[in-house]
């Protein structure tokens, strides 16, 4: 599967679709009857979305009817829906996606991603996915910056503009074809409508939403938290905190689970399956830290707020991991420097720290990812790792293509852990990040692609202090 293809499920719960309906021929559930409309077969219609490397999209409707309906019967062309392309429709069990599906109440209409009306997740570069695939452009420092983060006229600390919105998921569909049940009755297209009574976030319904307030300086966070679905007070669990980039400061909560992958992908089932973990995602209400690496006090409440989540629940304190973009990677780099003993490894993601502080890194074990076309993390992390070198730590490094597919990447990730380094440094080659057609910077298209990438995620949760 191509990189831009990736999904890992998601997106607002601030959706509503308008969907129109076939009439339908009512009657015993054996036999048609020629009276009736399709409207009343209808019990629900359900809006589904997921979460890409560029945001969250709508990608299907799901539409419960009265009885099992036979998906052998439908095609493509049984609906359609404005301003979207229609990709796959079929049938289910359940309001979910499903790679193949089986007869029940469900008919899920699966629309392309790629579409421009698909985008819930706006910010100043655009909305939607470019031409070529699924991670188009997508969150960044909120001021159309093509360099390395909040610096360089960008926002500074403390303010609280929202770079990026989250915008309600609409759809008008239409029943074009007849569906028929799995005893036989046919549902005759018409034109009944029918707006969306429920909505189904993928991964993104599976955190919790909840407020910390700080007595050591006074902030209050509010945070996202992915708890382990079959948490045993008995066990203990690693937790990977996400660190969002200034685009997503003063949104809803949920906003840093709807911009992108940076939280959603380690609790993807495919995640949670190999490396059960809590996932921790705090909400930033204004800019944290800019060009002049003096953070405010969120910075300090940041830490608390782990050391908080980590005292209420069985989580091992040698298998804390931190994350972040853009403003999230400095933040990351600059709370292994503050705690060095905090964090067992680091996910660090276009980002940077001045390098007259970062000898401390070198006794961490850190993945860095960045794009060489981003004119201000990829000099700052190429000079953080000479630094790092010069205390005498092994770093590997490698150009990787931006480009590649899951199996590609795969590839490059092995060769990297094969050097046995406890520091690997990939830059992504220059012109290779950013999708033909798309508007967005070299910056911002790194995290759209790093988080696509499970190998650097089994790296990071094999780390411990």
């Amino acid at each position: 599967m191509d990189r831009r293809t990736f999904m890992a499920g998601s997106a607002t719960a601030t959706a509503g679709a308008l969907a129109v309906f076939g009439s339908a021929t009512p009657g015993s559930a054996d036999a048609a009857d020629p009276t009736g409309s399709g409207g009343d077969h209808v019990r629900s219609v359900t809006a589904i979305t997921e979460v890409f490397g560029s945001g969250q999209k709508l990608v299907a409707v799901a539409v419960e009817y009265d009885r099992d309906i036979d998906g052998s019967t439908l095609s493509t062309s049984t609906f359609a829906v404005t301003d979207r392309t229609v990709t796959k429709v079929y049938a289910n069990r359940t309001a979910g996606l499903a790679r193949r599906g089986e007869d029940g109440r469900y008919v899920i209409v699966e629309l392309s991603p790629d579409d421009t009306a698909a985008a819930l997740w706006v910010t100043q570069q655009g909305p939607g996915t470019p031409p070529g695939g699924g991670s188009g452009d997508g969150s960044g420092d909120g001021s159309g910056d093509t360099g390395g983060g909040p610096g360089q006229g960008g926002p500074v600390v403390g303010d609280t503009t929202p770079g990026g919105t989250i915008v309600a998921a609409k759809a008008t569909l239409t029943q074009t074809g007849t569906v028929t049940t799995t005893r036989g009755t046919r549902y005759a297209p018409d034109s009944t409508a029918r707006s969306t009574d429920a909505v189904v976030n993928l991964i993104v319904d599976d955190f919790r939403q909840f407020s910390f307030s700080d007595p050591a300086t006074g902030q209050t966070l509010k945070y996202n938290l992915f708890v382990p679905k079959n948490y045993d007070r008995r066990k203990s669990y690693p937790m990977v905190l996400f660190m969002h980039d200034a685009s997503v400061v003063n949104v809803a909560t949920e906003g840093p689970l709807v911009q992108g992958l940076g939280a959603v992908c380690w609790a993807s089932p495919e995640d949670q399956a190999r490396h059960e973990s809590f996932v921790l995602a705090p909400e930033y209400g204004s800019v944290v830290i800019d060009d002049t690496y003096e953070p405010s006090t969120l910075f300090e409440a940041t830490a608390n707020l782990v050391e908080s989540v980590t005292r209420q629940y069985s989580i091992d304190r040698n298998r804390l991991y931190t994350t972040g973009q853009s403003m999230g990677a400095m933040m990351s780099l600059g709370l292994n420097i503050r705690y060095p003993d905090l964090f067992a490894a680091a996910f660090i993601v276009a980002g940077q720290w001045p390098e007259t502080q970062a000898a401390p890194l070198a006794q961490k074990k850190l993945w860095i990812l960045v794009s060489a076309d981003d004119t201000k993390a990829y000099p700052g992390e190429q000079a953080i790792t000479e630094v790092i070198q010069d205390q005498g730590t092994q770093v590997s490094t490698a150009l990787w293509d931006g480009r590649s597919t899951a199996a590609d990447f795969a590839a490059d990730v092995r060769s990297m852990k094969a050097q046995r380094t406890p520091v690997n440094f990939a830059a992504f080659e220059a012109g290779t990040v950013v999708p033909s057609g798309s508007t967005t910077s070299a910056h911002m298209a790194t995290w759209q692609v790093a988080y696509t990438i499970p190998g650097i995620r089994d790296w990071i949760m094999r780390q411990s202090l």
